[in-house]
């Protein structure tokens, strides 16, 4: 579309594209991974194992691998057991992780790889496994005894080996997360499971994980051998999780695992209960970095690790001294004994990555209160020169140096502000919620400063436990994020007029052309101004509308990127409004300066947009037409008619998955707030387009993102304010 611009480094994923255009690219992409679970499926049917388990048919010897086959002199099963599922349940489990786990390793290391990785890992864990519990079952342990009498089915090992070598080429901290998952899963079930796949799955897993240090992975993500914050806190957080899982596990699912029995072990469920909420609220403080969940994690795993400590010197002193020594629990103690011991160490290798403090740069609360009070005092009170100055030094900068389209949003009230140390020419605003630190647009401030503020307002976030974003961000910003490694998504589309050559000519200009016409013909006249210099009777007509207008959504008024009344009365800004020759207002419309490497504005961003009910029908078109051509007077350069959230013009290429899923949520609103009505409405003005996205660091970031975005937007809505909306709608 004219104007439209990409981030660098943009490409075009498979899944783009019609259902039948995306499963063939899907099985051009992945035919390994979709081949693997077609013959499964096929094979399973053949059989009857979708609804039968082949573990109890009369045949399953003949099939099934371990070592009484490789005894036997079975040696086919190391071909035929993989083609099967012990139960029906098992197929949901190994197809998805065909799917997830295979189809990673196809996606980043390609097909032949792939299967070398899931050949080699089913084989040698099979095999290995087998020579291991040759070597045990004839020492007394009575679990490798068990477990040397087993055959098992599955494909399983390969998939597990395959997404451990996968793991290699991919950036951090998905690396990290996808590792500890393995290292969890299998630790867990090999312990306080113990079945024969339980041991083919940490030695392949083992396996993966070996191979991507002694062999040359494709597309291996660069490591710098240090761990960064983020990733220390992910270590902690996991050696919770681990530890909490344990507990899970042997009070639901008690087993004969190889440390002995785990029956009786698990507690009552209150305790269960307490020890996963204690865990669960440190879990919460460590994803953070706090350090007073760092100080209470510390203290209880030096309880737990003293402990144990204590248990192992009694009992080598009674050994030593020939006395019968018996630890109770033992195959639940000794374990996490030593996993409280590695969280300990983790903790005190990593303290400094949990010494995360909240910034301080919020704009007083009472700003927006003095801001309305102007209009009606001429001297209002002014808020504490301490608390204030952040606020005016963002604006003092951005009237300096320029910003974007959107850029005179940083100045209102509730914006916290980020300044790099040192550096007093460029600023970022924000606004803190649910954990994460939402940036507003583009950094302010000298161009050359622009990006060093992007990298080191993500700093401040890690340093503060905060999760960093940039909304409605232009372009320029996504390139400067892309070589931070974040992602970017399209989430608005910014409409702008340019100014100088506007005519209001020929048939795409016809609706204009009329309200302008029907507005003469009616007596209704258009008046730019400063909406605080308004007499009262003018701003009470002006608050009448807007409530008029917030009324009819059934959902609170959005603020944020959306403006309002308290907004407009700064006598920065300029409202246009559209009157009749007895005073009455029938809409107004405000206008943000858009300053650029001067003191005056180049162009102004619209706002707020209001029309009464009953009023003057086509005033909107109207008042953006009069404010064109009266700013233009002015000496502007262009307007932008700003954009609306979650809606955009239509384009050649097919959505990506997120792209759908914001289409979803922006249809969900629609009928509330009518994004997609006002983004088509623009259209009469013939723009150019220019796409506002969201820059995140991952995907995993984005659940809690989108939480934060509504409390950005919706502040003071609650749970029944949302939950009422659709019966208020229908009403």
């Amino acid at each position: 579309m004219p104007g439209e611009t990409k981030p660098s480094g943009e490409t075009k994923p498979w899944w783009r594209g019609g259902a039948r255009s995306a499963a063939a690219a899907a099985v051009r992409r992945f035919p390994f991974t979709l081949a693997t679970c077609a013959v499964l499926l096929v094979v399973g049917l053949a059989v009857g194992g979708l609804w039968h388990a082949v573990s109890d048919r009369s045949w399953y010897p003949q099939v099934a691998y371990g070592l009484p086959s490789f005894e036997a002199g079975h040696w086919w099963t190391l071909l035929t057991g993989p083609l099967l599922c012990a139960t029906p349940l098992d197929y949901l489990p190994i197809l998805l992780g065909v799917l997830l786990l295979v189809g990673l390793a196809e996606a980043r290391i390609g097909l032949r790889r792939t299967a070398v990785a899931v050949a080699a890992g089913q084989f040698g864990a099979v095999l290995l496994a087998a020579l291991l519990l040759y070597l045990l079952r004839d020492t007394g342990w009575s679990w490798a005894r068990d477990l040397a009498r087993t055959r098992d089915v599955g494909i399983s090992a390969g998939v597990l080996c395959a997404g451990a070598v996968a793991s290699a080429t991919l950036p951090s901290p998905w690396r990290q997360r996808l590792r500890l998952g393995l290292v969890a899963y299998i630790g867990v079930s090999l312990l306080y499971v113990g079945k024969l796949d339980d041991l083919e799955h940490a030695l392949a897993v083992a396996g993966g994980l070996a191979a991507t240090h002694w062999l040359r992975v494709p597309g291996a993500a660069q490591s710098s051998g240090r761990l960064s914050r983020r990733e220390w806190r992910l270590l902690a957080v996991a050696g919770l999780l681990l530890i909490a899982a344990i507990m899970v596990v042997v009070r639901l699912a008690p087993s004969r695992g190889p440390l002995g029995d785990t029956s009786g072990l698990g507690g009552s469920g209150w305790e269960l209960l307490v020890s996963v909420l204690l865990i669960a609220l440190l879990v919460n403080g460590l994803r953070g970095g706090r350090r007073a969940a760092w100080r209470w994690t510390v203290l209880l795993c030096l309880l737990n690790a003293l402990l144990g400590l204590v248990v192992a010197v009694v009992y080598v002193v009674g050994k030593a001294l020939d006395q019968e020594v018996t630890v109770t629990g033992a195959a639940v103690f000794v374990p996490t004994a030593v996993l409280w011991t590695a969280e300990l160490v983790v903790l005190l290798a990593g303290r400094e990555a949990f010494r995360a403090r909240r910034p301080r740069h919020r704009a007083p609360r009472g700003t927006r209160r003095a801001a309305s009070a102007s209009a009606s005092a001429s001297a209002p009170a002014p808020a504490p020169a301490s608390e204030a100055a952040p606020q005016e030094r963002a604006a003092e900068l951005l009237v300096r140096r320029g910003g974007g389209n959107l850029s005179w949003m940083t100045t209102w009230p509730e914006n916290s502000y980020f300044f790099p140390d040192g550096d007093g020419e460029s600023y970022l605003a924000y606004r803190a919620h649910a954990g994460v630190a939402v940036a507003l647009g583009d950094p302010v401030g000298a161009a050359d400063h622009r990006a060093g503020t992007v990298t080191r307002f993500a700093e401040m976030c890690d340093r503060s436990g905060l999760i960093p974003c940039l909304f409605s961000a232009t372009a320029e910003a996504a390139g400067t994020t892309d070589h931070l490694g974040w992602r970017s998504v399209q989430v608005a589309e910014d409409t702008v007029i340019d100014l100088p050559d506007l005519e209001f000519r020929g048939k795409a200009w016809q609706d204009v052309r009329t309200a302008l016409n029907r507005a003469k013909k009616d007596g209704v006249e258009y008046r730019l101004t400063a909406l605080a210099e308004q007499p009262r009777q003018i701003q009470s007509q002006v608050r009448g509308i807007s409530e008029e207008w917030v009324g009819d959504m059934g959902l609170p008024e959005m603020g944020f990127t959306l403006g309002g009344v308290e907004e407009a009365l700064d006598p920065r800004m300029r409202v246009g409004l559209a009157m009749d020759g007895e005073g009455r207002v029938h809409g107004v419309t405000s206008w943000m300066p858009v300053y650029g490497a001067g003191e005056s504005p180049d162009g102004w961003t619209l706002d707020m947009m209001r029309r009464r009910r009953d009023g003057f029908r086509p005033v909107v078109e109207f008042m953006i037409a009069s404010s064109c051509l009266a700013l233009r007077e002015d000496g502007a350069r262009f307007l932008s008619l700003s954009g609306a959230p979650l809606a955009r013009a239509d384009t050649a290429e097919a959505p990506t998955v997120l792209d759908r899923i914001l289409d979803q949520l922006g249809g969900a609103m629609e009928p509330y707030y009518g994004f997609r009505s006002l983004h088509a409405f623009k259209t009469k003005f013939q723009p150019r387009y220019e796409p506002m996205y969201l820059l995140y660091r991952d995907e995993a970031d984005l659940p809690r993102i989108g939480l934060s975005l509504l409390r950005c937007y919706m502040p003071s809505a609650t749970l029944g304010d949302l939950l009422r909306a659709p019966a208020h709608r229908a009403a």
